[in-house]
């Protein structure tokens, strides 16, 4: 399967936001990881559905929309509506897990459960024909910048090895401290959508995305 980079747009300069999408698409990347944060689930709060519309309105890209947000079956609706492709939402998060999934799955969005670190990838067992991906956290929900967590391979290739049984078309990412010098042990693992944050946007935004496509594509 071919492998996708989603920049993270936390990590992003906001005043520049509009430019660094085009530095992005000039670099032919074709997903966009939007970070929802509201400060219960997570410490730290982030943007939500309007800055998502805005960003909608900026670009074609694939709208890769994780919600670290307590329950998030309440604003599924609203993020629809701001533009997201797919939502993906923590299992640490929803009371009924099961029925999160069809109410996204209703709207017409792809749907991906995330783990933490702390939660054993396992827990995803009984849901993995049922969702378009895993999202398996490389470090702490809620802060950038933070080293990545090589137990997080392990837990890639775990998911890699069950979507061969069981689900050969799943998208598995991952999202973390991910850099040049781990991107291909990810992908080794199974990690087939890497999201990059701070290693892209805090420096040249369209030579590093250049230079992570190419890294993916030799994979």
């Amino acid at each position: 399967m071919k492998k996708i980079l989603s920049p993270s747009v936390l990590s992003s300069d906001f005043v520049y936001t509009a430019d660094n999408i085009r530095f992005l698409e000039e670099a032919g990347v074709p997903w966009l990881h939007l970070d929802v944060m509201d400060g219960m689930f997570v410490p730290n709060i982030s943007f939500g559905p309007p800055v998502i519309e805005s960003i909608r309105k900026a670009t074609k890209m694939f709208l890769d929309v994780h919600l670290m947000i307590t329950e998030p079956i309440r604003y599924a609706e609203m993020f629809r509506s701001a533009g997201a492709d797919m939502l993906t939402v923590h299992y640490e998060a929803c009371e009924d897990l099961g029925k999160t999934i069809e109410k996204i799955r209703s709207l017409g969005m792809k749907v991906g459960v995330a783990v933490s670190p702390d939660t054993p990838a396992n827990v995803l067992d009984p849901y993995i024909e049922t969702i378009d991906m895993v999202l398996i956290m490389s470090v702490v929900p809620g802060f950038g910048g933070q080293s990545f967590m090589p137990i997080a391979l392990d837990k890639l290739a775990y998911i890699n090895e069950l979507a061969k049984e069981k689900h050969p078309e799943l998208l598995i990412e991952v999202d973390g401290g991910v850099n040049m010098k781990n991107i291909e042990d990810c992908a080794v693992a199974g990690a087939n959508v890497l999201v990059v944050g701070s290693a892209i946007f805090d420096n040249d935004i369209k030579s590093c995305a250049e230079a992570f496509m190419k890294k993916l594509s030799e994979v």
